[in-house]
């Protein structure tokens, strides 16, 4: 901690996302990404490491999801008052989309951890003076088509640098883009660097020059996580972009403008978010070299009451070292099971009041919660609903919570969500199902901290890494996962937690989704009815045991801190 504030005052990072949450209230991400994006701010105001956010504001957020009875849902926008939780900022800045010239304004957002505070600024085109789309463009996080997207970007990376100089960092060390949404800020970069080098074109030492500042993190092996737009739609938008001359391989990927390729060709530190998925991008990106940074929570934003109350006895100053959490392996079990207990009737009363399901506290309960989509297969515990009925009769009676939002143009996520509420009808009394709406920052922290188990089995290798686990293990609960993401990491079988489905890394029968779907739930069937219900029914102290090991093991590890070190040492200096 002492060694990030000595070295923090010469050193600024500013780290740049499409979606950062810092606060429940305020509507500004969507899912993992934006919430590892606050963590990883957090982490640093907790250890006194310079850094300044910026984003995007979005007055109208992602959605707020509303869900029928039938399972159908629909999308409003959300309603928020931005002043209640910002401070407008004076700086005026301009950029030029198509025709027009925009001003931006930004808003203030402190993240403050430890007597330490972060800046987050989330950029606004909603102003009279610009053209009604224009003031449109602070509407919806990932709302429109791909004009729309385009010129948000182009707002977020180039407005975003002449933004922070607008306000005075004017010495920013590094660049770091969380993802590809943010690549545009190169190209104000390589401007500056022009200018400052009188040039009139850009030359391969105004490239190195803007790589040295950059550093890139990929988040996703899924082709729809990264940005491309026609070459057509760019010029109409970004009229300077370069589209010609030698360099133009480095902006431009075919007649597409790539937004991943484009960081990637721009940054001198490139990662992914897990060991595995730095392997999978070496894969789909065979030209760069691409290390691993395993992603990490940020334990005071995700650590319930509870459980904090057991740190506080037993581990002093357990905020000032997180690492020290490895010796919650000294707490007392029935501590453990009785803070979990307190977690787990805080979730079912919630639960119980909002949809009248009856659930019952000495019940084997599951959690789901994740965006709704294809190929985290939320579907997959429901393969084969006799087996289903039959372990809940034979081993004893199972709870299902299920929470998450598709994405309002993905069919398949919505159908997904109604086909969840349709089995309920199909399931034995042993079985209660309940899918919660609106999955947002507050409802994720009552499930990861209440649900008995973990449950994750997205189809492999598309989980880059992964954190719900991670903020489920540091409240004492485990996962049974597929092996994909960070769980390879986190696994030790039986010790914090269980794996099941196919070998990773059979990545061409992996394709072959009839197949592994249904010897992956045949696999997840069998971990239940022989292995962990058995235990949680038969033996609550070996099943605490797992508990504690969670928190002592993955806990200490899978945390921002650590991984904010990691990015100070491999990528920031």
């Amino acid at each position: 901690m002492n060694h990030f504030k000595k070295n923090s005052v010469s050193r600024i990072i500013a780290y740049f996302s499409m979606e950062i949450a810092v606060d429940e209230r305020i509507p500004t991400y969507s899912g993992g990404l934006g919430i590892l994006a606050g963590d990883t701010l957090s982490a640093a105001a907790s250890v006194g490491f310079s850094m300044v956010g910026v984003s995007l504001l979005y007055r109208k957020g992602y959605f707020f999801q509303r869900i029928d009875e039938n399972g159908v849902q629909t999308e409003e926008p959300v309603e928020w008052i931005v002043d209640d939780f910002l401070v407008e900022q004076q700086p005026r800045v301009k950029i030029q989309l198509e025709n027009r010239e925009i001003t931006l304004r930004a808003w203030l957002y402190e993240i403050e951890q430890m007597d330490h505070k972060i800046p987050v600024y989330f950029l606004d085109t909603d102003l009279p003076e610009n053209d009604p789309y224009d003031r449109g463009l602070s509407g919806f996080l990932y709302g429109g088509d791909d004009r729309y997207r385009l010129c948000q970007e182009a707002v977020l990376g180039i407005g975003g640098v002449r933004m922070l100089r607008a306000l005075g960092y004017k010495k920013i060390d590094r660049f770091h883009m969380n993802e590809g949404h943010s690549s545009l800020l190169t190209l104000e970069l390589l401007r500056e660097q022009m200018v400052e080098a009188g040039h009139d074109q850009a030359s391969w030492e105004d490239i190195e020059a803007v790589r040295a500042l950059c550093v890139f993190t990929t988040h996703t092996p899924v082709a729809a996580g990264h940005d491309k737009f026609p070459l057509s739609l760019v010029k109409q938008v970004l009229p300077f972009f370069p589209l010609h001359g030698e360099l133009r391989d480095i902006f431009c990927c075919g007649d597409y403008l790539n937004m991943t390729y484009l960081a990637l060709n721009l940054s001198h530190y490139i990662n992914g978010v897990a060991k595995r998925h730095s392997e999978v991008s070496r894969m789909l990106f065979s030209h760069y070299e691409i290390d691993a940074i395993t992603n990490g929570i940020h334990v005071p934003s995700w650590l319930s009451g509870p459980i904090q109350k057991l740190f506080d006895e037993h581990i002093p100053r357990w905020k000032e070292d997180i690492f020290s959490i490895r010796y919650a392996i000294s707490i007392p079990l029935k501590e453990i099971w009785e803070a979990h207990l307190i977690n787990k009737r805080l979730l079912l009363d919630f639960i119980n009041r909002q949809k009248n399901v009856g659930m019952d506290i000495d019940h084997f309960t599951i959690g789901f919660a994740r965006r709704m989509t294809a190929y985290k297969r939320p579907e997959l515990i429901f393969t084969n609903l006799e087996r289903l009925n039959s372990i809940a009769k034979s081993v004893g009676p199972l709870q299902l919570i299920f929470a998450g939002k598709a994405h309002p143009k993905d069919e398949e996520g919505k159908k997904i969500i109604q086909r969840i509420h349709a089995i309920r009808h199909l399931l034995g009394p042993e079985i209660k199902l309940v899918f919660i709406e609106n999955y947002d920052l507050a409802l994720a922290k009552r499930i990861v901290a209440g649900v008995d188990l973990w449950l994750n089995n997205p189809q492999p290798p598309f989980e880059a890494s992964g954190t719900s686990g991670m903020k489920a293990a540091i409240n004492g609960v485990p996962s049974l996962s597929v092996l994909d993401g960070w769980w390879i990491e986190g696994c030790i079988e039986g010790t914090t937690g269980w794996s099941f489905g196919m070998d990773l890394f059979q990545l061409k029968e992996s394709k072959e989704n009839a197949l592994s779907l249904n010897r992956d739930a045949s696999d997840l069937y069998d971990k239940l009815e022989k292995l962990i219900m058995p235990i949680f029914y038969n033996n609550p102290d070996s099943y605490a045991s797992i508990m504690r090991s969670c928190i002592a093991i993955n806990g200490s590890f899978f945390n921002a801190q650590r991984m904010l070190m990691q990015y100070v040492l491999k990528a920031y200096y």
